[in-house]
């Protein structure tokens, strides 16, 4: 039989690895961990063909490190790690939300803590990837459901990433990571890839974090003729410590809003069944795979039940979110932790509906059974 022209049998992690190449990403630093290896073996074996660097570092400190120095001197640049990698990462993911360097960082979640079931599943890290380095910021995370989105989700990471000049985090587990699926690997010449801003005018008068109207500044390559300098401090628009109360007021209220004033170009979901669904679900990885064959088996029941799969964590999609709460008379939060996505659904839950949370924490899929047997219940 003739293959289909473009489409290929991945692993989630080889896709991910593929989804970076055709990103335009030519610089990898990393440190070997279960489940996310498969992403530096691609690197290592690819990037160099492309042109490109891999780097195994000693350390997942250095490694996003290593990145983010990469990324400054104009190279589109990525990592992935699993939970106690991530930690390790948490102090330079600061440094780069702060110094507003665009990275990705894939994280196959895995079941902790600390070394935890380093084979096993989780979905764990969600409150980690908004909040785990320390400060008030905003944060892009997204989640991947199957070895398609591994690809795509990539490409879109790096295009946010470029866009805001932020670090994003793409959130995949064990299961989405090492499974296997038909990928369709579109024509390069198809893909919408963006670039980060150039700066234009005088090189001596460049100020390297002065943003447009956009909140967004331009962003040179280190090297170039126009010069710019970055560090950990508080900072102002010329890249030098400016510790005054009006300037730290002025740098984090703009590092928020410029993620948050364009929300609506980041949040991404998917919906299933949900024009006449009276039980909602609101799922995402690979929990969202098992809710979405739960909503089929309901439906085959007579029972209205619908899925709202988020693809897009942080930002969190308040509005999508709140929305399903109008529709349906209850909500069921399916999650591989001990109930991290059903807070952020109660948040915004200004109606008071049932909100009802199934969780699974043994290292095993929160599987269709489980969550046709909870819609069963609150029907």
């Amino acid at each position: 039989m003739e293959r289909r022209k473009g489409v290929k049998f991945l692993q989630g992690n080889e896709a991910c690895a593929e989804g970076a190449f055709a990103a335009g990403a030519r610089f990898y630093a990393g440190y070997p961990i279960t489940p996310s290896s498969e992403i530096a073996e691609m690197a290592a074996y690819h990037l160099p063909k492309l042109g490109g660097t891999f780097l195994q570092m000693e350390d997942e400190i250095s490694s996003i490190a290593a990145v983010i120095g990469a990324s400054l001197a104009g190279v589109k640049s990525f990592t992935a790690t699993s939970g106690p990698g991530f930690s390790l990462m948490q102090e330079n993911l600061g440094v780069a939300i702060l110094s507003e360097v665009p990275c990705v960082i894939i994280h196959v979640m895995r079941s902790g803590p600390s070394t935890g079931l380093a084979t096993r599943p989780a979905q764990a890290d969600i409150m980690q990837a908004r909040w785990g380095t320390h400060g008030d910021h905003a944060i892009i995370a997204l989640a991947a459901a199957s070895v398609q989105e591994c690809f795509e989700l990539t490409v879109t990471a790096f295009n946010f990433a470029e866009r805001f000049r932020t670090p994003v985090i793409l959130l995949s587990d064990e299961i989405v990571g090492h499974m296997r699926e038909s990928v369709v690997l579109p024509d390069p010449a198809e893909l919408k890839i963006i670039n980060r801003k150039s700066p234009t005018g005088d090189p001596a008068q460049y100020r390297p974090f002065a943003p447009d109207d956009d909140l967004i500044p331009p962003m040179s390559a280190f090297g170039s003729e126009y010069i710019g300098h970055a560090n950990s401090s508080m900072r102002d628009e010329t890249g030098f410590p400016n510790n005054t109360p009006a300037n730290a007021e002025r740098v984090i209220r703009r590092l928020y809003d410029k993620i948050y004033r364009h929300r609506h170009e980041i949040i991404l979901t998917r919906e299933f069944y949900l024009d006449d669904a009276e039980i909602g679900l609101v799922a995402f990885g690979a929990t969202s795979r098992a809710a979405r064959e739960a909503v089929m088996r309901a439906r085959r029941e007579g029972i209205k039940a619908g899925l709202l799969q988020l693809k897009t964590i942080w930002p969190f999609p308040d509005e999508a979110v709140s929305h399903l709460l109008t529709q349906a008379r209850t909500v069921i939060v399916p999650e591989m932790n001990l109930g991290q996505l059903v807070l952020e659904v109660q948040r915004v839950n200004k109606l008071d509906r049932p909100v009802h949370s199934l969780t699974r924490v043994d290292g095993q899929l929160l599987n269709a059974n489980q969550i046709l047997a909870k819609i069963r219940e609150v029907k």
